[in-house]
């Protein structure tokens, strides 16, 4: 094969994450890890979702040879040009991996390559766009009969996450450790309020169920020192509103970091990642909503989805119009508030999990939660194995197969012959 190169575009942490980790590796599995002959670039774009540290996870990558970061977005779209002035090819395709759609039309356009996107919900821009792979085959079925030779139906990109786990002792059988996982978020917005909650209630089931032992897998955008911020009482002051006074953080060279709350409850900080061998190991996780509970869909994980309103203009991140009202400089504050109350008032669901099947099959807590009620909730779950076991078995059927990275990487490999072939 000639030398090509293959440009992914991509944004939020849930994308490069459970989108683009599996299909690089799937594109150096089929078309080899010469990087003269091959070489893959990642292009990330602004996304309200963004931690910050996107572009470094990506670097992590040692599929991916190149990454430009986001805040270089629109110039590279406008003029073309990178920050650091790449070269490119004479042959090669775009993939969409996040974002929008109609910025792989404008980038295959000015390289002269053909256009791949993975489509999740919809399929746009079909008469201009080269090839698409589908996340189900219903997607298909609103797109004009002769551009269907165009799609291809490779299953959900998420599911790879499965097929990520090494072999693991299940959590069915592995009753000597009652483990709940914390995911109280990765973004300063939801910590400010995730980490109280997690506390508090970490701290009630240990007195409830003392064989009870807790881990926060904590996000690969986050350090150490900036997640026990949030649970430093003269730095947080929303820990007293949860009725927590905080944790200490402590590093041991012989172990894993871990936080001692004020009444001797001890969480383990998991800081490898991705940390989904340990996540399979817990009987049931408490999360806040985004790319987290489809990664624990994914994984078969029974959770507690929480979204607490007590500081309601924190929410921020909404998609489109709402998301860019609440970020307005000055304003942004009070439209926050007013969009996340109605927002709210929808009755929409936001678990990953959920919004797929178009029912609750993970319960959701929005609201002024209060601790001790989360606690009940996951103390009946708990105790119910039945009901565990049946959340486990539809998250399960609802992931579907993996296979997904591989069967997009042969749509991609499809796509650079024809361009070898003209």
């Amino acid at each position: 094969m000639q030398p090509v190169d293959i440009v992914i575009l991509a944004n939020g942490p849930g994308e490069v994450a459970t989108w683009v980790r599996p299909t690089v590796r799937s594109l150096r599995r089929q078309l080899g890890d010469d990087r003269a002959s091959v070489r893959i670039s990642l292009i990330l774009s602004p996304c309200p979702h963004a931690t910050g540290k996107e572009a470094a996870i990506a670097r992590s990558y040692p599929q991916i040879d190149r990454v430009q970061d986001p805040q270089n977005f629109w110039p590279f779209l406008l003029s073309g040009k990178t920050a650091e002035s790449w070269e490119w090819r004479s042959r090669g395709v775009v993939l969409f991996l996040g974002g929008d759609q109609f910025f792989t039309l404008v980038v295959a356009k000015r390289l002269g390559y053909r256009s791949i996107i993975y489509a999740e919900w919809e399929a746009r821009w079909v008469p201009w766009v080269d090839r698409f792979a589908l996340m189900k085959p219903e997607i298909g079925r609103r797109v004009r009969a002769k551009y269907r030779p165009k799609l291809t139906t490779i299953g959900d990109l998420i599911a790879e996450v499965a097929a990520d786990v090494r072999e693991s002792p299940n959590v069915s059988e592995n009753n000597t450790v009652e483990l709940i996982g914390l995911l109280p978020g990765s973004k300063p917005a939801k910590l400010a309020q995730g980490v109280p909650l997690c506390l508090a209630i970490a701290e009630i089931l240990a007195r409830k169920r003392p064989q009870t032992h807790f881990v926060i897998p904590v996000a690969p955008s986050l350090d150490l020192d900036t997640i026990a911020r949030f649970a430093d009482p003269a730095r947080n002051p929303l820990l007293s509103r949860f009725g927590t006074r905080g944790a200490q953080l402590e590093r041991s060279p012989e172990g894993e970091p871990q936080f001692l709350t004020e009444t001797g409850v001890r969480i383990r900080l998991h800081t490898a990642s991705p940390a989904y061998d340990l996540l399979v190991r817990c009987r049931l996780c408490l999360t806040t909503v985004g790319a987290n509970t489809a990664e624990l869909g994914a994984l078969g994980v029974p959770m507690l989805v929480l979204l607490p309103t007590q500081q309601l203009d924190a929410m921020r991140a909404w998609d489109g119009l709402p998301g860019l009202l609440a970020n307005l400089p000055l304003v942004g504050t009070g439209l926050a508030k007013i969009i996340n109350g109605w927002v709210l008032r929808q009755g929409r669901l936001f678990a990953w999990p959920n919004i797929w099947a178009n029912r609750e099959i993970v319960p959701e807590l929005v609201g002024v939660l209060e601790p001790s009620a989360v606690a009940r909730e996951a103390i009946a779950l708990l105790e119910d194995p039945e009901r565990l076991e049946q959340m486990r078995d539809r998250l399960k059927a609802l992931r579907g197969k993996a296979g997904a990275a591989d069967a997009l990487a042969t749509v991609v490999r499809d796509e650079l012959e024809k361009t070898e072939a003209n």
